[in-house]
């Protein structure tokens, strides 16, 4: 069985090779590495320091940026995961993404990108098929609502798998945008 060590840091190059270390495993965004890091000093002033000289030191060595971070998060979620554009910009934002950086991220990484196509390579992925009764349609629209695509777009897919009108007006929520 693993055991984390809760180890407090005292000094900057400490703090630093473990930065190193967290970011060599994956890539974090600025705020979700500061969580880390403020977890492995004393919560004093001189801890809050050395968080941000860390920090500070790796944004200008190029290890940390968040613009490239969620583009390339963008990119990984929708090439792989096949997610929509509401989904990870809620991901982006729980991870700490400043709104900006993640409306330009999702702009770059959406563009091209036909949502229905997307949505249908999701369900591929997920090996959802037509429905076949009210339960399963509904099942599938929540899939997709998760997923991070539009209402619109799932009731075009629907409608185009000759769902029945009744079932769709039921499933029918209003549109948050």
């Amino acid at each position: 069985m693993a055991r984390f060590s809760s180890r407090k840091f005292n000094t900057e190059n400490e703090l630093y090779d473990y930065a190193i270390g967290a970011l060599a495993r994956r890539m974090r965004s600025t705020a979700e590495l500061k969580r880390l890091l403020r977890r492995r000093v004393e919560a004093d002033e001189i801890g809050q320091t050395l968080v941000e000289l860390v920090i500070r030191k790796l944004k200008d060595q190029g290890y940390l940026n968040d613009a490239k971070y969620a583009v390339a998060y963008s990119s990984f979620r929708r090439d792989n995961e096949k997610f929509g554009q509401r989904r990870v910009v809620t991901e982006l934002k729980v991870k700490g993404v400043h709104g900006d950086v993640i409306s330009a991220a999702i702009d770059s990484a959406y563009q091209d990108v036909n949502e229905e196509k997307q949505a249908r390579d999701y369900l591929r992925r997920k090996r959802l098929t037509k429905p076949k009764d009210k339960r399963d349609a509904a099942r599938v629209f929540r899939h997709l609502l998760r997923a991070g695509f539009a209402s619109k777009t799932i009731f075009t897919i629907l409608k185009k798998w000759e769902v029945d009108e009744e079932v769709l007006e039921e499933l029918q929520i209003p549109e948050q945008e």
